[in-house]
């Protein structure tokens, strides 16, 4: 489905006068040697407090604007007959103020683009995942990049949760993972693989868990895991009473290049008419950050 560019002037100017005076100013975030080497070491780093709860205050009344309203490419990726909800939407800010605001404003591309040692950080996508208690849905093991139409060793997403996450809950990495190389993806709707990728298939990391070495982090909101795009993760289903809402926002840095890949592609959604190795950009994927 085509997803319209938009006018990122025009956007901005539909924000309410509210909704710029609600989310203070930002300043440049502090990450640690230690925060650096986990993220080169597991390819996943947890950084707390990054933001501040007027941006959380704001993105979780967005989240449920956009969910009453979803876009074309929303999911539900929950099993009907597991019960519970596991909603799923992607390219928000293409439609909603407030994800853009996010998205262009807040500490997001400066995290990443820190975080990865990327000059820059590019916008590519966002993608809002609503996980509602008593859903025994698991996030499948996979990785991101192989999905996506891009090249590069710069290429994270910083996933950021609007309510407490607890570690039975969260987001699981098999740390060292994303030194491995790219494996077939599948869809999760019913598990199929990718067709022509000529990438072998994901090892059976539930199956074997003992065998890995698996992180997850406890977070509150405010809080944001940053993780390389090769990385092998996973998330359990959600028993309790509470919400998981989280937005995964994803980040290109120096070294990312459209790459045209064999056989399915998922993301970008539509074909945003590149050669094979040129520079994502454009009103689609804009700089949103350039270190001084």
């Amino acid at each position: 489905m085509h997803v319209p560019a938009f006018h990122l002037g025009a956007c901005r100017e539909r924000l309410s006068e509210r909704e710029r005076e609600e989310v203070s100013v930002v300043a440049s975030v502090e990450i640690t040697d230690a925060e650096f080497a986990a993220y080169e070491r597991d390819g996943v780093v947890c950084l707390r407090d990054v933001f501040s709860s007027d941006w959380i205050d704001l993105m979780r009344g967005a989240v449920e604007d956009a969910m009453a309203d979803p876009g074309p490419h929303a999911e539900e990726y929950a099993n009907a007959a597991t019960g519970g909800r596991f909603f799923g939407d992607l390219d928000v800010w293409q439609r909603q103020p407030a994800f853009r605001k996010f998205v262009m404003e807040s500490p997001a591309a400066e995290v990443a683009g820190r975080v990865m040692r990327s000059k820059t950080s590019t916008f590519f996508y966002d993608h809002l995942l609503v996980k509602e208690g008593g859903t025994a849905e698991r996030t499948p093991w996979h990785q991101d990049q192989p999905y996506w139409a891009v090249s590069g060793r710069q290429v994270a997403s910083l996933w950021v949760p609007f309510d407490s996450v607890p570690e039975d809950v969260s987001v699981e990495y098999v740390a060292g993972s994303h030194l491995w190389e790219a494996h077939n993806p599948y869809h999760f709707d019913d598990g199929s693989p990718y067709e022509g990728t000529d990438l072998p298939p994901m090892p059976d990391i539930e199956g074997h868990r003992e065998d890995y070495r698996i992180l997850t982090f406890a977070l509150e909101p405010g809080d944001c895991l940053v993780f390389q795009a090769m990385i092998v993760h996973g998330a359990p289903g959600n028993p309790h009473k509470g919400r998981r809402r989280a937005l995964a926002t994803r980040w290109l840095g120096d070294d990312a290049r459209y790459l045209k890949r064999k056989g399915e592609v998922s993301i970008p959604t539509t074909d945003p008419g590149f050669a094979d190795g040129e520079r994502y950009r454009g009103e689609s994927f804009p700089l949103v950050w350039r270190s001084k």
